[in-house]
C-alpha cells in the first residue's frame, strides 16, 4: 500500500490559483506526532523472526572460528548463516557494472577487511535471543596488522573522483600566477572520518512468498534498490514491492541498498520465515558508508590590490582496499572565487575500512571548510575585511569552466546576510572583543555554494470523474518535508485545491534517488509534466466538444484552476473537470510526465545554489571551551516551493556546520583499526544546548535555466558556507588559526607548533 496525503489549501495561506511559494506545514506531521507514522522497524510480519549481526573486531585479516554450536543451543536461536550455509546468489557481491554499484559484504568467505564487517547473522524468536546467540559466537581470527589514517606510504591518482569528476583540472597557469603574487597562502587542513548517524538507523522487515519479496526498508532511492535486489536474487524486479513511507534521517547512507539489509533479504530466506534486521548503532559505522577523512593543501596567490593570482588545491583522502569512492574535496574550489589560474587533483590512500560513500555535500563539506579558512587567511594577508575580500574575488562566471551561471544571486546574500547580522561592526583585528562576561567573541563568514543537479524521475496523474485528482510517484521523504512540496506541486499542476498524493512505494513510478539536493527539481518535474500531460488530455476532450463552453478555444487556449478549465480570451467561459469527463463517458483520464536535466542548459551554463553565513562564536580565554551564540545565513536556491521545509533544511544544515567544525569525529585505533567512539555518547553530534540562534534568510532569485519551475536544492548548501563560519570566527575570538578540524579545546589552550 502506498502513502496517500490529501493536501487541502487554506483560503487564508494560499495566494489565489497556487500551491506553490506557501508555508504550508507538513502532511505527515500530525502522525509522526502522535507516534502513527510507520517506520520500517516498526512492521511485525506474523511469524517474524529477529536477526543481528555478528560483526568483526579485526579491521584486516579472516575469520578461523566461529563457536556455531554455542549459538544454535540457545533455545530460542532458530538459525545462524556464516559463509558456509548462506543462500546463493545470482550475482556476486562483488561485481561492479556502473558507477553506483559498490561491493557488499554479504558472507562470501572467510575474508575480513575493516572492523565492524559482518562475519555472521543470528536469527532467533526474540531479539534478545539473537543479540545473545550472536555473542555465543566467540569468533576468533587469524589478524593481519591494520593499515590506518593518510600517512600510508604508498597512495595513487584516482582515475576520478565523486561520480565520475576528473581527479584533476587544471585552467590557466597556476605556477605563474603563484610566481607572480605579492603575498602567498600555503596551508594544509584536515577533515576526520565523519559517520552517519540518522535516529532511524538502516533496517528491515523481509517476507518471501515463493519468488516474491515484501520488504519494508528505509531508501532514497525505492527503484535503484528493487534493481540491485533483483540483480543480486536473480528475480524480477516487479516481484519485489518495497514499502519506505518514512526514513528517520538519510544524509546519503540510504541512497543505496546495503549490506546489511540484504543479508536480512538472505536470512529470511535460509529460515522461511519473516525476518526483521535492525543495526545496532555500532553497526553503523562499518558496512553502510560514511565520509572519508582528507588532508587539503591549498596555495593561493594574491597581488597588490587583494586581487587572487592563483588558486592550488590538492587533496589527499582514503578509501577502502576493495572498492572505490574518492571523496572530490578539491573540486570546492572550482566555481566561488575569480582566479585566473585554479588547479585541483586528489591522491588517494588505501586502508581498511569500510567504502566511504555519499555523506551530505559529499566533497563540498570537506573542502568548503579548508577553502573558507585559506581564503580568510588570504583576506588577513592582505589586509583586507573576509567580507570585502570575497566581494573583490567575486566570480561573475565560474571559474573553472568560464561558462556563465543560470542564476546567481551570491552578492544579495552577502548584503543581506552581512546587514542582518551586523557586520559593518566587526573589529578588523581578532582578539579584540569580548562580552560582559569575558568571553573572547569572534565573528566570521563562510561562503556557501552546492551544485543545483536533476536526475531522472516519472510520475502518474489522474483526474477522476467526481472532478477529484491523484499523484503517483515512488518519491522519498527522509523528514525533509519531500511529500508535502511535492503535493504542493501536484495540486498546482492539476490545478485542484486538493489532491490525493500517492508516494513511498516501488509500485508507483520511479522518482529516481533522493540525493544532491535534487528530488524536489527531480521529482518535481516529473509531477509538473505529468500534471500538464493529463490537462492538456482534458483540454482535447472539451476544446473538441461542439457541448463544452471551450469548444474551439484550444489546448493553449485554456487555463486549469480550482477544478475547472478556463477560456484564456473569455475567463466567463469555463466547465468542471467533473462535467468534462461525465459528458465523455470516462470515470477517469491519466497521463505520466518526466523529470530530467535539460542537457544543452546543462552544457551551456553553470548551475548552483549559492549562500552566505554570518557566525559568533564566544571563547573562553582560559578553558579553550567555544559556545557558537549566532548564526545567519542568507541563501539563493531558485524558487522556493515551501519556504517553511527550506528554513528547516537550511535550519539543519547549518547545525551540521557546527558539528563539522566543533563535533564531530571518528576515532580509529591505529593498531586495531577499529572505531573507539562508535556511539553516540563519544561520537559527538550538536544537542539542544550546543544550538545556537538561527536564522536564514531567502533570497528571491528567479533561474529560467536549471528547469521549468526553477527550482534547485536546499538539503545540502546549508552545511558548506556554516562550516568554514564558524572555523573563521574562533580565529577572530581567539588569534589563533587551527587548520585541523574539528577544533579541539587543546589546541587553543596549547596551538600546535
Amino acid at each position: 500500500m502506498s502513502l496517500e496525503i490529501s493536501l487541502t489549501q487554506t483560503p487564508a495561506n494560499v495566494r489565489h490559483g497556487s500551491n506553490i511559494g506557501q508555508p504550508l506545514t507538513r502532511r505527515e506531521g500530525l502522525l509522526k506526532v502522535k507516534g502513527q507514522a510507520r517506520y520500517a522497524a516498526d512492521n511485525h510480519p506474523p511469524g517474524m523472526l529477529h536477526a543481528v549481526m555478528a560483526v568483526s573486531s579485526i579491521a584486516r585479516g579472516r575469520v578461523v572460528f566461529l563457536d556455531v554450536q554455542a549459538a544454535k543451543n540457545h533455545p530460542d536461536v532458530v538459525e545462524v548463516m556464516t559463509s558456509a550455509n548462506r543462500p546463493p546468489l545470482a550475482e556476486d557481491p562483488d561485481a561492479k557494472t556502473n558507477p553506483f554499484m559498490f561491493r557488499l559484504d554479504l558472507l562470501q568467505n572467510d575474508k575480513v577487511r575493516y572492523a565492524n564487517q559482518p562475519i555472521a547473522v543470528v536469527i532467533a524468536k526474540t531479539l534478545e535471543s539473537a543479540t545473545e546467540g550472536a555473542a555465543l559466537l566467540a569468533p576468533r581470527y587469524e589478524a593481519l596488522p591494520a593499515r590506518v589514517g593518510l600517512d600510508a606510504d604508498e597512495s595513487f591518482v584516482p582515475p576520478a573522483v565523486g561520480v565520475g569528476n576528473p581527479s584533476e583540472m587544471h585552467r590557466g597557469d597556476v605556477k605563474a600566477g603563484l610566481a607572480a603574487a605579492s603575498k602567498r597562502i600555503d596551508a594544509i587542513y584536515e577533515t576526520p572520518a565523519q559517520y552517519h548517524n540518522a535516529m532511524e538507523p538502516h533496517a528491515i522487515v523481509v517476507a518471501w512468498d515463493g519468488e516474491s519479496l515484501s520488504i519494508d526498508t528505509p531508501s532514497q532511492g525505492l527503484a535503484m534498490a528493487q534493481g540491485r535486489i533483483a540483480g543480486l536474487f536473480g528475480i524480477a524486479p516487479n516481484k519485489i514491492h518495497i514499502r519506505s513511507p518514512y526514513l528517520g534521517g538519510g544524509f546519503g547512507s540510504k541512497g543505496l541498498i546495503s549490506g546489511p539489509q540484504i543479508l536480512g533479504i538472505l536470512a529470511a530466506r535460509l529460515v522461511g520465515q519473516p525476518v526483521k534486521l535492525v543495526l545496532r548503532r555500532e553497526h553503523m559505522y562499518g558496512p553502510v558508508g560514511h565520509r572519508a577523512p582528507t588532508r587539503q593543501t591549498l596555495r593561493i596567490g594574491i597581488d597588490g590590490d587583494g586581487l587572487l593570482t592563483a588558486i592550488a588545491h590538492h587533496a589527499r583522502t582514503v578509501s577502502s582496499t576493495f572498492d572505490d569512492f574518492f571523496e572530490p574535496a578539491a573540486d570546492a574550489s572550482h566555481t566561488l572565487y575569480a582566479s585566473p589560474a585554479i588547479s585541483t587533483s586528489h591522491e588517494v590512500v588505501r586502508v581498511d575500512t569500510g567504502t566511504p560513500l555519499f555523506m551530505r555535500a559529499p566533497g563540498e563539506a570537506t573542502g568548503s571548510i579548508a577553502l573558507e579558512s585559506a581564503i580568510d587567511e588570504a583576506a588577513w594577508s592582505a589586509g583586507m575585511d573576509p567580507l570585502a575580500f570575497r566581494l573583490k574575488n567575486y566570480a561573475d562566471v565560474e571559474p573553472i569552466s568560464g561558462k556563465p551561471f543560470s542564476s546567481k544571486a551570491l552578492r544579495e546574500c552577502y548584503t543581506q546576510g552581512a546587514a542582518r547580522f551586523g557586520w559593518s561592526k566587526r573589529k578588523f583585528a581578532p582578539r579584540q572583543t569580548r562580552d560582559d562576561t569575558g568571553l573572547l567573541v569572534g565573528w566570521g563568514v563562510g561562503t556557501a555554494t552546492f551544485p543545483a543537479l536533476m536526475f531522472q524521475a516519472e510520475a502518474r496523474a489522474a483526474i477522476r470523474g467526481d472532478g477529484s485528482g491523484v499523484m503517483e510517484i515512488g518519491a522519498h521523504d527522509m523528514g525533509q518535508g519531500a511529500w508535502t512540496a511535492l503535493a504542493q506541486i501536484a495540486a498546482d499542476g492539476l490545478g485542484l485545491e486538493e489532491v490525493e498524493f500517492r508516494s513511498g512505494t516501488s509500485d508507483l513510478p520511479d522518482a529516481g534517488i533522493a540525493g544532491g539536493s535534487a528530488h524536489t527539481a527531480t521529482a518535481g518535474m516529473a509531477i509538473h509534466n505529468a500534471g500538464a500531460a493529463v490537462i492538456a488530455k482534458l483540454a482535447d476532450l472539451a476544446t473538441g466538444d461542439e457541448r463544452s463552453p471551450l469548444f474551439g478555444a484550444g489546448n493553449a487556449g485554456v487555463t486549469a484552476r480550482n477544478g475547472r478549465l478556463f477560456r484564456r480570451d473569455d475567463e466567463n467561459r469555463s466547465e468542471s473537470y467533473a462535467d468534462i469527463l461525465g459528458r465523455a463517458g470516462l470515470s477517469e483520464i491519466d497521463a505520466r510526465g518526466k523529470g530530467a536535466a535539460d542537457p544543452a542548459a546543462q552544457s551551456a551554463y553553470a548551475m548552483h545554489a549559492h549562500g552566505a553565513v554570518f557566525a559568533e562564536v564566544k571563547v573562553d580565554p582560559d578553558l579553550g571551551q567555544i559556545r557558537v551564540t549566532r548564526l545567519v545565513g542568507a541563501f539563493a536556491a531558485g524558487r522556493v516551493i515551501n519556504p517553511r521545509m527550506v528554513r528547516s533544511q537550511i535550519y539543519g544544515g547549518m547545525i551540521w556546520g557546527v558539528s563539522f567544525a566543533l563535533h564531530e569525529q571518528a576515532v580509529s585505533d591505529r593498531r586495531s583499526g577499529r572505531i573507539i567512539n562508535a556511539n553516540l555518547a563519544e561520537y559527538h553530534v550538536p544537542v539542544n544546548a550546543d544550538v545556537p540562534s538561527l536564522e536564514a534568510l531567502m533570497i528571491e532569485e528567479h533561474d529560467p535555466h536549471v528547469n521549468a519551475l526553477g527550482i534547485k536544492g536546499v538539503g545540502e548548501i546549508g552545511v558548506t558556507g556554516s562550516a568554514g563560519a564558524v572555523a573563521n570566527a574562533v580565529w577572530h575570538a581567539t588569534g589563533v588559526r587551527l587548520r585541523r578540524f574539528p577544533i579541539r579545546i587543546d589546541d587553543l589552550v596549547i596551538p600546535p607548533s
